[in-house]
């Protein structure tokens, strides 16, 4: 048992003004693997206060300072590597080797990619009559989702830290093992005290403290856009920046001339990759109606090479739903595609055969399905894909921009024109072609209701400083 019910305040482990404590459960065992402290608003205030203590001095760190600060890091998580895959497979379910190749990979690149940013980064920019200065924002609030344990919360972190600004961290109580571990590394480098600051707890309290709170001065959120909707008027209330990273109903349009069966791997990679669980997965796969049927086939066929089963085995591709109440939400989407009249081709309801224990789904794939039914416009969140013919690329590319987020988009075919356009015309903040490698340097972000700001390299150090204009500067 895991039993960490301390918070990370001032630089020390500290105990909570509180007593309650949150279980951490293993999805795919449903075992109890740990206790977190359920912080309270107390703690929020006493995490603020060391962190703005803290801003003055950090904030006027050399950029060289910084720059070892998170070469520093990345180095300290590379020697905790084991410890990060074993607690990401453990808490999240994630097969442990996508907690290698994915999560703890992606982890250790954004604070690599932080300090090679901050080689070239102007902070500093003069103009003919003016002094532009950019500087750290201030206090930041970072409340960081459970689906990327260490991604998600390691892009904030660097970017905030190579702009200067000082934090108050609030990781996903499902999953914040990853977290504390990162706040042992932090420790162990030798962060100034204050400048990071771990509180552990429910979002309904420490996030709404955090979000809410006169001294924080940007709320950096990733996660659903009904809570971000509430952060916002948190916010509203101090005329506090906001950053937001929100859901997705990403589209996949897959063009006449491709490979059926190269696109039909892509399709199932997509929606069985962190079982589903992810705000820029291609859920909404747009094929033309020629190719339909050929498509559906492929996939009956592929969807073998994606097995799903116990994250500790290297074999398994697919784990569980994070969680119980995940699970259900996702059984909930499958019922009304079915209600709503779209037909299953593969998968469908309840758990895989065999798997009585874990919050196990089957990979599910709708055929029949009108773009305006639910499972083709709300964020599922599971492994559920929605097949949507097309007749012509104008067609395809309104399908792809007709719902209200924005976040990611990805075509695959051989016609290097329509893969422009197509790329150029889906509206969202991201988009890849052909399986393109993703660009950890290159903004990531939505249009929409997808989000609010950009994360990753120089556009996510840029959400953490606010530019300074001087005229007449003496030279």
């Amino acid at each position: 048992m895991l039993n960490h019910t301390k918070q990370y305040i001032n630089g020390e482990w500290v105990d909570s003004t509180g007593s309650e404590t949150i279980e951490v459960v293993n999805p795919a065992t449903e075992k109890v693997i740990g206790k977190i402290s359920s912080g309270t608003k107390d703690d929020v205030d006493r995490a603020v206060e060391a962190a703005k203590d803290a801003f003055p001095t950090f904030s006027k760190t050399s950029v060289d300072d910084r720059i070892k600060l998170l070469e520093d890091i990345a180095n300290e998580y590379e020697n905790r590597k084991d410890d990060l895959i074993k607690i990401i497979t453990e808490e999240l379910g994630a097969p442990i080797t996508k907690s290698e190749k994915i999560h703890y990979q992606m982890g250790l690149q954004h604070f690599r990619q932080a300090a090679e940013e901050l080689k070239t980064f102007e902070f500093i920019e003069e103009r003919e009559n003016s002094y532009i200065q950019k500087e750290a924002i201030g206090v930041a609030g970072l409340i960081t989702p459970w689906n990327f344990p260490t991604n998600q919360i390691s892009t904030k972190l660097a970017s905030a830290l190579a702009a200067g600004s000082t934090l108050v961290v609030k990781p996903a109580s499902k999953t914040p093992f990853a977290s504390i571990i990162l706040a042992e590394i932090f420790d162990k480098v030798g962060v100034p005290k204050g400048v990071f600051n771990l509180v552990n707890g429910s979002g309904s309290i420490v996030g709404e403290a955090i979000s809410s709170h006169p001294d924080v001065d940007l709320v950096s959120f990733t996660g659903s856009g009904e809570v971000g909707s509430s952060l916002m008027k948190n916010a509203a209330d101090g005329i506090k920046n906001v950053s937001l990273e929100l859901g997705g109903k990403s589209p996949l349009v897959i063009l006449k001339d491709a490979d059926v069966k190269e696109a039909a791997k892509t399709a199932l990679t997509q929606i069985a990759t962190n079982t589903g669980q992810v705000c820029s997965a291609a859920t909404r796969v747009i094929v033309h109606d020629e190719m339909h049927d050929d498509f559906i086939e492929a996939m009956k066929e592929l969807v073998t090479e994606f097995p799903v089963g116990d994250p500790q085995e290297e074999s398994t591709f697919m784990g569980p739903q994070v969680s119980k109440e995940q699970w259900e939400t996702v059984q909930s989407y499958i019922q009304k595609g079915q209600e709503e009249g779209a037909t299953i081709a593969i998968g469908g309801p309840g758990k895989p055969d065999g798997m009585e224990r874990g919050f196990f789904s089957k990979i599910t794939v709708f055929t029949n399905v009108q773009n305006d039914m639910t499972i083709a416009q709300e964020e599922i969140f599971g492994p559920v894909m929605s097949v949507i013919t097309y007749k012509n690329i104008d067609e395809a590319i309104k399908i792809a921009n007709d719902t209200v987020y924005g976040l990611a988009g990805y075509v695959f075919g051989n016609d290097k024109e329509e893969l422009k356009k197509v790329a150029l015309n889906i509206r969202a903040g991201q988009i890849r072609i052909n399986n393109s490698k993703s660009d950890i340097s290159a903004p990531f972000g939505g249009f929409k209701q997808s989000g609010i700001g950009r994360e990753w390299g120089d556009y996510g150090i840029e959400e953490f400083l606010e530019p300074k204009a001087i005229m007449g500067m003496p030279s």
